[in-house]
């Protein structure tokens, strides 16, 4: 595991090379607490009695030198490791210099006391071994010295107080942004130095392979390393790359700030150190669980090897094996390692760190949880302009009660797997009846498949109502039909059925389930029948009738009615004939004249009997008298301009005596011009 730096807990710890110079000064970044044992007086003997309240020369001494970073009141307690030792201070500034300390603005002598504390204080007390506070301002540098008059190898604590902070770069967050971290791993008790493994020891190592690791990317910091206190702290001696390392020596890397914009910056001179040393021994590589997903429930999974932490050495290698037994004879590696396909398993790992070291480890392989999904069935209504086809909402198919999942929507059930192709929107998908296929996703980016069936809702339409035909004065009932969950007419009605309803267009909404269907209906009037032509012969009367609805009926009176479409023995003149067809609407009728008969003509100019003469039919619409022989052949024709008489004669000259065959047709002065056609015989008796 990795140990943050606590800031300057491990600072400064027990120096047995003393600072005990002006110029050398120690300085103090931060309100730290500093663990120290001054063993001389150093190389330059200030005068400290004059002025000052201390002996003129130094005994065993150690100075320090601080800036202010924000203003307050300062103070500090100087505890002796052992009470009888009789440590003095005095403190210069502010903004003083070693060349020109000037007087002392703290100073105590009071020699060795009961707790062997000393110091200044914020609440005076009178004792004779404590000075008062010191009101600093921000950017103020001091001096400041310690010395055990006794010259005994014991040293002291220094711990800080008061509402003033010191400059340090190492609480700056501008500056170090990030932890300082401690290479190796924890020793076995909260005070030992951590512990970097190595497969042999004694052995050549490179220091500066763990600077990167230590500095964890705060700049404008520079490392050195060393293998005793006294070098740390003064930066002497820093140890040359490689050196051979054992498994005895505590070594320590000594973290120094240097503002690459301002030399003159009072943190320049701040620094850290911490502690770490070897001890031979493997490397651990670490069990790991590694998940992947399961798509669609396949059974197997794409696992990339690489992801599972079993070992963080940057440069160590890593080779897997699907059994242990294969991992210890070096069989069937796997070499598709970061696209390895597989069900829940475990497979194992080698690892061989850059020093040759080796450990494996497991690997379970598991799934992420499976994306539960169901298929599903939407309904829609059909579009009215393309009765094969509906608007589908596809984001409302219950296809999963799955939270935190997104949705995509394909044709195709092999689109949905490779994710290729979606529907552009699936609001409003406009298709015929089909399936799509949806991609289910979660948070772990697995995904399951399921499909939705579409189905288009036909128009249904009532199989009882259909189109009716009644009289023109007749009304009629339309009914929709049982079966429908509502009905709405053109009428207004919301009723299964219409009555009194009269020759028209009608409409009905007919509900089936949340779907309407519009279906149309139609009241027709009959067709009523037309008397096509009428045949008389002598007073038998043939009605011929086209039109309407068979069969038909025939009536003299509009009473009697008979199947038949013969009368006889009518009499001569007018007579109506009356027809209804099956639907038994008001009858059509006509009236007709049956001409009077004459059967024979004597054309010998005695004026009795010479002609035939129809005349009397002139007001009916194109009246045409002709005669034919008993062979058919035409003889006579009389129109209008012959004024519809024949005398016997044919193309100017008499026709021999004889039966012959005559016919009188016209149209009846009615709305249908009814034709009529009379036939009869004639005989003709010509004087020879």
């Amino acid at each position: 595991m990795r140990k943050l730096l606590l800031l300057f807990i491990v600072f400064l710890s027990q120096l047995y090379f003393s600072q005990s110079d002006c110029i050398s000064a120690i300085p103090v970044c931060g309100n730290s607490d500093i663990s120290y044992t001054p063993s001389g007086s150093g190389n330059v003997q200030e005068d400290l009695s004059n002025p000052g309240c201390l002996m003129q020369d130094e005994n065993f001494s150690v100075w320090y030198s601080f800036t202010v970073a924000t203003s307050g009141t300062l103070v500090f307690t100087i505890d002796s490791n052992n009470n009888p030792d009789d440590y003095d201070f005095a403190v210069y500034g502010p903004n003083a210099s070693c060349a020109a300390l000037g007087a002392p603005i703290r100073c105590n002598y009071a020699g060795s006391t009961p707790t062997g504390n000393t110091g200044l204080e914020l609440t005076p007390t009178g004792s004779a071994y404590w000075s008062p506070a010191l009101n600093v301002i921000a950017g103020e540098t001091y001096y400041l010295i310690v010395d055990n008059f006794l010259s005994t190898s014991n040293g002291f604590s220094l711990t800080w107080g008061g509402t003033a902070t010191l400059t340090s770069p190492f609480n700056d967050p501008t500056l170090t942004p990030n932890p300082f971290i401690t290479p190796g791993v924890p020793g076995p008790t909260p005070d030992s130095p951590n512990e970097i493994l190595k497969c042999a020891l004694p052995s050549p190592f490179d220091f500066n392979t763990l600077t990167n690791g230590i500095l964890n990317g705060n700049i404008n910091f520079t490392v050195t390393y060393h293998d005793n206190t006294n070098d740390a702290i003064t930066g002497d001696s820093p140890l040359p790359n490689p050196t051979i390392i054992n498994g005895t020596t505590i070594y320590y890397y000594r973290l120094k700030y240097q503002d690459p914009t301002n030399p003159n910056n009072p943190v320049n001179g701040c620094f850290l150190t911490g502690k770490f040393k070897f001890r031979q021994g493997n490397i651990i590589a670490r069990d790991a669980i590694l998940f992947a997903c399961n798509n669609n429930n396949a059974g197997t999974a794409t696992f990339n090897l690489t992801e599972a932490d079993t070992f963080n050495e940057p440069g160590a290698i890593k080779q897997y094996y699907p059994t242990l037994n294969d991992l210890n004879a070096g069989t069937n590696m796997i070499t598709n390692y970061t696209a390895y396909v597989s069900g829940e398993k475990t497979v194992y790992v080698k690892v061989t760190s850059s020093e040759g070291c080796t450990d494996d480890a497991e690997i379970q392989l598991k799934f992420h949880p499976l994306v539960v999904v169901k298929d599903a069935v939407l309904e829609s209504c059909y579009i009215d302009t393309n009765i094969t086809t509906a608007a589908f909402d596809l984001t409302t198919a219950d296809v999963t009660s799955q939270t935190g999942t997104t949705k995509k929507f394909y044709t195709t059930f092999a689109n949905a797997m490779s994710g290729t192709n979606p529907i552009g929107n699936p609001l409003v998908y406009i298709t015929v009846s089909t399936d799509v296929y949806v991609r289910v996703t979660d948070e772990n980016h697995c995904f399951s498949v399921s499909k939705i069936t579409l189905k288009v809702l036909p128009p249904v339409k009532s199989a009882v109502l259909k189109d009716v035909t009644i009289c023109a004065e007749d009304t009629t009932t339309l009914d929709a039909g049982p079966g429908f969950d509502g009905y709405e007419w053109s009428t207004g009605a919301i009723t299964q059925s219409i009555t009194n309803v009269g020759i028209g267009a009608y409409w009905v909404k007919l509900k089936t389930g949340k779907c309407f269907t519009l279906q149309q209906v139609n009241v027709y009037p009959s067709k009523q029948p037309v008397i096509a032509s009428i045949d008389i012969s002598n007073n038998t009367i043939t009605v011929n009738v086209s039109g309407g609805t068979a069969p038909y009926k025939y009536s003299l009176d509009g009473i009697n009615w008979q199947d038949s479409n013969v009368f006889t023995g009518l009499p001569r003149g007018e007579n109506k004939i009356y027809v209804i067809d099956s639907f038994d609407c008001t009858p059509v009728e006509v009236q007709i004249t049956v001409p009077n008969l004459l059967n024979a003509i004597t054309p010998n100019g005695d004026n009795v009997n010479d002609y035939i003469d129809y005349s009397e039919l002139a007001y009916k619409k194109n009246l045409i008298f002709i005669v034919y022989d008993r062979y058919g052949n035409k003889l006579y024709e009389a129109d209008k301009i012959r004024n519809f008489r024949w005398d016997g004669t044919s193309g100017g000259k008499k026709i021999i005596t004889g039966t012959y065959w005559y016919s009188i047709s016209w149209n009846e002065n009615d709305k249908n011009n009814t034709q009529t056609k009379y036939s009869g015989w004639i005989l003709v008796k010509n004087r020879e």
